[in-house]
């Protein structure tokens, strides 16, 4: 196995499948290298729910994926959030921003079965599955990678590698990038609920000091609960029997969203914040989750690395011959540096705001609230963060938009 790509992306997983969905208009020739087998998807495609803003709606569309979706999406036509022991609260909703949704809601295992399908299409890519990453070494002209696959070590070249294998991804570490961490203390419990009302479009958010309870509204009736519990107390909620859990639950949302009356099995994901040192190295590009790992607050993640991976394949295209030439990763690292800055600062910012215990937050993080849901502007600004309009976002993302 010698090849030759002009991109080789590392990790089929969200950003890394839609990467190679993005390249494949450009007539690249593009490899993707994939742990899993033929017939199985990535473990990130599990019951968890994503938020798919706006513009990432847009994008995906433009991409032909949203059309293999075979399970129905829930829309965000409204969010409510507000703060346990805090007074105030913040609603937005959609129509007065001449949407008709906030965005999307769907369940990460529907999704990667659309792409899934999508990737099926795609007659240029060549797939190597099973196969992992063990290193790479750049020179003028390229890369040389090493990849593990049908039981012996082979070699390829590509004129850009790009890791969109996650938050230990093994290319950063190969690449020799460092890491900024935090651990929040704090792990997210995923579930399916069903509720004695219908959600109607409204997702519903309600912040404590141990991170957001939210509840999304899904295509099929019922809501994607997300759970914030401090990590000490995961395994101990985990072990609840379904009464209690929903009664813990209920007593942390109060009765906005109605009665809940039904859980699904749960999950649980602890909460840190792992950003690269640096996007680039000589030859190889980092997205999503590769390049940063957000905390879940605003739900910003993927669709984050959605951006990172569409601005690539515009700088790709801007400068035709070499997708890995110096003046292409100089051009996609300032195109992203203003997009992901805000967006690593407002996460990241959120988070501690809204789960600071101290007496002396609340009335501030009240007031704060009482005037977001006062001032039309401050929501208008926080509404096109939320759909993904901040800053320059790439053209795919306004397809659709006004």
């Amino acid at each position: 196995m010698n090849a030759t790509h002009d991109v080789l992306v590392v990790g089929g997983g969200l950003v890394g499948a839609s990467l190679a969905i993005a390249l494949d208009r450009l007539d690249l020739d593009v490899g993707l290298v994939e742990v899993t087998p033929p017939g199985s998807l990535p473990a990130v495609f599990d019951q968890r729910n994503l938020s798919l803003a706006d513009a990432t709606v847009n994008a995906l569309t433009a991409l032909d994926v949203m059309r293999h979706l075979r399970a129905p999406t829930g829309a965000i036509r409204e969010i409510h959030a507000s703060r346990k022991g805090d007074f105030g609260r913040v609603r937005m909703r959609a129509a007065d921003y001449g949407r008709q949704a906030f965005g999307q809601v769907v369940v990460a295992r529907d999704f990667g079965e659309a792409l899934e399908a999508r990737l099926a299409t795609l007659a240029r890519l060549r797939r190597y599955r099973p196969a992992r990453f063990l290193g790479a070494t750049a020179d003028t002209g390229g890369c040389t990678i090493r990849i593990e696959a049908g039981g012996g070590e082979h070699l390829l070249r590509s004129r850009l590698l790009v890791g969109a294998d996650g938050t230990r991804s093994v290319v950063r570490d190969a690449l020799r990038i460092g890491t900024t961490r935090h651990d929040y203390g704090q792990t997210l419990l995923v579930a399916r609920v069903r509720g004695a009302r219908a959600p109607h479009g409204i997702a519903w958010e309600r912040l404590t000091d141990h991170g957001p309870t939210a509840l999304l509204p899904r295509g099929d009736g019922h809501y994607g609960l997300v759970h914030g519990v401090p990590t000490g107390d995961a395994e101990a909620v985990l072990g609840l029997d379904d009464a209690a859990f929903l009664a813990r639950v209920q007593d942390v949302l109060g009765w906005r969203a109605g009665r809940l009356l039904e859980v699904g099995p749960r999950s649980a994901y602890p909460l840190q914040r792992v950003v690269a040192d640096a996007t680039t190295a000589p030859r190889a590009a980092l997205v999503g989750n590769a390049a940063q790992t957000l905390h879940p607050i605003g739900a910003q993640g993927f669709n984050l690395g959605l951006r990172d991976a569409l601005v690539l394949a515009e700088a790709i295209a801007a400068h035709p011959g070499d997708a890995g030439a110096p003046r292409v990763l100089q051009t996609w690292a300032q195109r992203r540096h203003k997009d992901r800055e805000r967006t690593l600062a407002f996460s990241d910012g959120l988070a501690r705001l809204t789960s600071n215990p101290s007496a002396l937050m609340r009335p501030l993080r009240s007031l704060g609230l009482l005037a977001l849901d006062a001032d039309s502007g401050l929501q208008a600004r926080l509404a096109g963060g939320a759909m993904g309009y901040r800053g320059e976002v790439p053209a795919l993302c306004r397809r659709s938009a006004p």
